[in-house]
């Protein structure tokens, strides 16, 4: 796997992988244009679509329902030193919310440890 990144303009960059570009900026009020997700929000669409392919992929291989799979995901900016931290990832499916249970959808639906 590859990604270039280009810098464009200002705070603008393009992201380039196999045939696909997508654009990175930041929001007016931090010197951007708003013209795509900041590189934290991609950091979150990363972490969430892997999280929706894998959840969609378990469900297919067990032959349960995989329409209307959703994945939120949530992270906080902290600071000292700045990062992103408190990370949740929530996964919604049919499966689970029509109170299906065994033939897999058990460790799919159940809570994480701690949560």
């Amino acid at each position: 796997m590859e990604v270039k990144v280009t810098h464009l303009d200002q705070v603008e960059f393009a992201i380039h992988s196999r045939s696909h570009t997508i654009l990175c900026d930041q929001p007016v009020e931090n010197g951007g244009s708003d013209g795509g997700m900041t590189p934290p929000e991609f950091l979150l669409a990363s972490l969430g679509s892997c999280a929706a392919f894998y959840a969609v992929q378990y469900l297919r291989t067990r032959n349960l329902d995989d329409r209307g799979v959703e994945v939120s995901v949530t992270a906080e900016k902290l600071k000292q030193p700045a990062r992103i931290g408190n990370f949740r990832i929530q996964v919604s499916c049919p499966v689970c919310a029509y109170g299906r249970t065994g033939a897999g959808s058990d460790a799919l639906c159940a809570p994480l440890p701690g949560s």
